[in-house]
């Protein structure tokens, strides 16, 4: 059974101009993609399958991530149902000069197992090992929408 903190990726993107919109900063698209990406890795270490996104929730812009910065996209799952895996993302902007971090974005993806068929599949059940993994797992629930607590 995976843990919380073994599903935990973290990666990083340095934002281009072919990035941007208008204003000089991420598109907002671009950074909802990265949070995609990384969001279904953590849920496939979870998951030992292929997972697609179910559910987007919750998705708060805060403030924008400037074309030369680095946006840092974290993810782990910290819930699973039957199927389906609840994933916390978070997305910073990082100054590759001073390494200051800021955060921009935050979501909770739902994500759902599927086999070779595209059919749904059980997953694991997810286990809570340690500090940091309770560290995790709380802060996620803490921070959590309502109403997104129980599994598919």
């Amino acid at each position: 059974m995976p843990t919380v903190s073994e599903t935990y990726i973290e990666n990083r993107q340095r934002v281009q101009p072919t990035h941007t919109n208008n204003y000089a900063s991420a598109h907002g698209g671009n950074v909802v993609k990265w949070m995609d990406e990384i969001g279904a890795m953590s849920a496939m270490r979870a998951a030992g399958e292929t997972c697609v996104t179910a559910k987007i929730n919750g998705l708060d812009f805060k403030r924008p991530v400037p074309q030369g910065d680095t946006c840092i996209v974290e993810s782990y799952v910290y819930a699973v149902g039957q199927t389906s895996l609840r994933t916390r993302i978070r997305a910073f902007r990082e100054s590759p000069r001073t390494g200051e971090r800021e955060l921009t974005t935050e979501s909770y993806f739902v994500f759902v197992a599927v086999d070779a068929d595209g059919d749904p599949t059980p997953v694991p059940e997810l286990t809570v090992e340690g500090d940091r993994c309770r560290e995790l797992r709380d802060a996620a629930l803490a921070a959590e929408p309502d109403g997104e607590r129980g599994g598919q």
